[in-house]
Formats: structure tokens, C-alpha cells, sequence
């Protein structure tokens, strides 16, 4: 007889799928532990980078005694180590992990580091213990560099110091150098701001100011009550331009000191200067830079409309647009050389900046340069000057 074909009976095919429901139920229990990932690769190097990220929040103003006390555990976590220790210059030490009593020796195992900028591996004679419990025996110290100087020491302690263990503290250490000098980066930035801002409070424009009081003056004897409120303008303007208070406003704020500003202009330019606001209320509250719009408006009056025979005309527009608020300064001027005005944003056109090179330079600083000035002009084609900001932006309270 030839070979029999035996199908399955109903049982069986019932074997079958339970089987087959039991595979796929262990797959997606599987797939569902691995949450995603591709491989335990993938997983491990999602995690390092997620446990950098959160040591680089702590780090932001340097190695301080409290963002390092923050950001060691998640160092900790990245070298896989019983525990680390950070050493300033100045002695401070942090400690996180097991064995905290030897934290009172890190500072002298780091002093060779901190004085030759060397990575020194320390035995079992160097990180005595007489606690028969403890794992610390051993540790790795390598030094924290910025621009050529060694500014702290990172150590890695643990039973031993392995190859590996050497070469992660190593790259450790050189990530958190990159970390401090950021920090110092920003530092320095913040302080150019405040410097441009001091600069542009001291050079409020002097033919501003004379031709302001000339104006009011003008004034005194044929409309008394004009003057008066000129005057009052004027005092209003000055107390805001020159006050001490924080670097940011709401843009409420510095719109009405502009206002304030063109009623001064329009006294001397009378019916030449012709004026057109248009302002989304919903953006009133956001907060930006002080003193970031007026050096535009009067970049634009003074600059582009003076030179021009006949009537001239500045539109300021605050737009609402979606997560950013876009402001605009435009006037139907003389225009520029656009070449001499990107001299004059990046810094290096002899002379004036016209405020335009403060603002963008503040803007960049507090916003990152993709927020900066833009700038769009051209010989008798007037000038029409732009930039947008986020409408909620934790770091620019007022």
C-alpha cells in the first residue's frame, strides 16, 4: 500500500494553536520587556545618553557644591561604580555611593590630579580600610579640564580599578569637561548681555535727548499744556530706559515706553512721521529682553525717515504665531547697504550699531541663534526688521 496522509484530529489541531497562542503571548511579553529597543545595545545606549542628560541639568552653572551633589549619582550610575567622588580646586568634595567614610580622604588621593592634570590609579595601599564590609579598595582619579586648566577631579571608586573602569572614568571626566566649559561659556555670555545692556542704557541717544527738550521747548509758550505732557512723556521714557530692575519686561511694557518714544519723535517730526501699530492682545504678556524693540523703532525714525523727503511711516506689528510671538519694526525709508548692516550684526562696521548689533546679539544670547535679528533692506527700499521668540520661556521672568 502506498503512504497514508493521517490528519489531525480535532484535539490536535487544538495542540496546535494553543501552542502557536502561547508563542505569540511570550513574544509580545518579549517585545514588551524590551520596551522598544531593537537589542541590549540599543537599550544601553539609550540609558547612558538618558543619565548624561540628566547629570548635564545639574551642571549648567559648573561644578558647584550643589549641582555636583545633584549630578554625582547619575555619574555614579554612568561608570557602574560602588562610588564616585568630585574634587574642586577649592577642596569642596562630593561623595556619592557606598563607603562615605572614605570621602574624607578624597580630597588628598585627588591632590596629584588636581596639581599635575594626571590620571593616577590608586590600590589597596593608597585607599586603606579597615572595615572588612566595605568594597572600596581601589580608585581611579582623573581630572576635570577646561581651556588648559584642571578645575576638578572625578574619582571612580570600587574593588578594583580595571582596564575598563579606566577608560570610562577617563571619558566621564572629559564629557564633564565639556560640561563646565559650557557652563563657562554661559557665563560669559550672560555677562557680555548685561555689558551691551549697560552700553546701550549709556548711549540713549544724545541727539534723542536734545532734540526731545528742544521739541518741549518749542512748545512752552505756544501750547503750554502740550509741553506739559511732553514733558511728562519725556520723564517717563528716561525713567524706564535708565531703570535698574531685571533684563526681561513684558512685552506690554516695553510697547508703551515705545509709544512714549514716538510721541517725542512726532513732536519734532509733526506730520512727516506717520505711525501704525498693529498688536495682537494675546501676546502683550510674553516676555523678551528689555529695551530689544525701541533701538529698532529708533533705528528706523532716525536712520531710515529722517533722510527722507516727505511723509514717512514706522509699522510696529506684534504677531501671535502659534508657540512664538513675531515682532516686526518696518519703515518705508531710505534703506541700507545690506552689507554694512550685516557688518553691523556681526560686529565688525567701524562706527555706530544703530542698536540693531545690541539687540541681535541679546537675542541670541537669551534665545539661541535661531532667534536672532533678521533684517531685510536695500537702497530706497526702506528697512523691515523681524524677530520671533517663544511665548513661554521659563528663564526670561521679569
Amino acid at each position: 500500500m502506498g503512504d497514508q496522509i493521517h490528519w489531525p484530529t480535532a484535539a490536535g489541531v487544538l495542540v496546535v494553536l494553543a501552542a502557536v497562542l502561547l508563542a505569540s503571548l511570550l513574544a509580545r511579553r518579549v517585545r514588551g520587556r524590551s520596551r522598544g529597543f531593537l537589542s541590549d545595545t540599543h537599550r544601553a545606549t539609550y540609558e547612558t545618553l538618558h543619565t548624561a542628560a540628566l547629570a548635564s541639568r545639574h551642571l549648567s552653572a559648573g561644578l558647584t557644591p550643589e549641582g555636583s551633589g545633584k549630578a554625582a549619582r547619575h555619574l555614579r550610575q554612568m561608570l557602574g561604580t560602588h562610588a564616585v567622588a568630585l574634587t574642586s580646586l577649592d577642596g569642596e568634595v562630593t561623595w556619592d555611593g557606598a563607603g562615605r567614610h572614605h570621602a574624607k580622604d578624597a580630597q588628598t588621593a585627588s591632590e596629584r590630579t588636581l596639581r599635575t592634570g594626571e590620571t593616577v590609579v590608586l590600590d589597596h595601599r593608597d585607599v586603606a580600610c579597615t572595615d572588612a564590609n566595605c568594597h572600596i579598595r581601589a580608585a581611579i582619579v582623573a581630572p576635570i579640564v577646561t581651556d588648559g586648566r584642571v578645575v576638578g577631579a572625578l574619582a571612580a571608586y570600587g574593588p578594583a580599578v580595571t582596564a575598563g573602569l579606566a577608560r570610562a572614568a577617563a571619558e566621564v571626566a572629559s564629557w564633564l569637561s565639556t560640561q563646565v566649559e559650557l557652563a563657562d561659556l554661559s557665563r560669559e555670555r550672560a555677562r557680555a548681555s548685561e555689558a551691551e545692556l549697560a552700553a546701550l542704557r549709556a548711549q540713549i541717544s544724545p541727539h534723542f535727548i536734545y532734540n526731545s527738550l528742544g521739541a518741549i521747548a518749542s512748545f512752552v509758550r505756544t501750547d503750554p499744556e502740550r509741553a506739559r505732557e511732553l514733558l511728562l512723556e519725556f520723564a517717563d521714557f528716561t525713567r524706564y530706559a535708565l531703570r535698574r530692575g531685571g533684563a526681561f519686561t513684558t512685552l506690554a511694557d516695553e510697547l508703551r515706553n515705545v509709544e512714549r518714544y514716538l510721541v517725542l519723535e512726532q513732536a519734532r517730526f509733526g506730520e512727516r512721521l506717520q505711525i501704525h501699530l498693529l498688536i495682537a492682545p494675546e501676546v502683550l504678556s510674553v516676555q523678551l529682553p528689555y529695551l530689544a524693540i525701541q533701538p529698532l523703532v529708533e533705528n528706523a525714525v532716525r536712520h531710515g525717515l529722517a533722510a527722507k523727503e516727505g511723509v514717512g511711516t514706522v509699522t510696529l506689528t506684534a504677531a501671535d504665531r502659534g508657540a512664538e510671538a513675531e515682532i516686526v519694526v518696518e519703515d518705508d525709508g531710505v534703506g541700507a547697504d545690506p552689507e554694512r548692516i550685516r557688518a553691523i550684526i556681526d560686529g565688525i562696521a567701524p562706527g555706530e550699531s544703530h542698536g540693531i548689533g545690541n539687540v541681535d546679539a541679546r537675542l541670541r544670547t537669551v534665545y539661541g541663534d535661531d532667534h536672532g535679528l533678521v533684517v531685510e533692506t536695500a537702497p530706497g527700499a526702506g528697512t523691515r526688521c523681524s524677530f520671533r521668540i517663544p511665548k513661554f520661556a521659563p528663564h526670561t521672568r521679569a
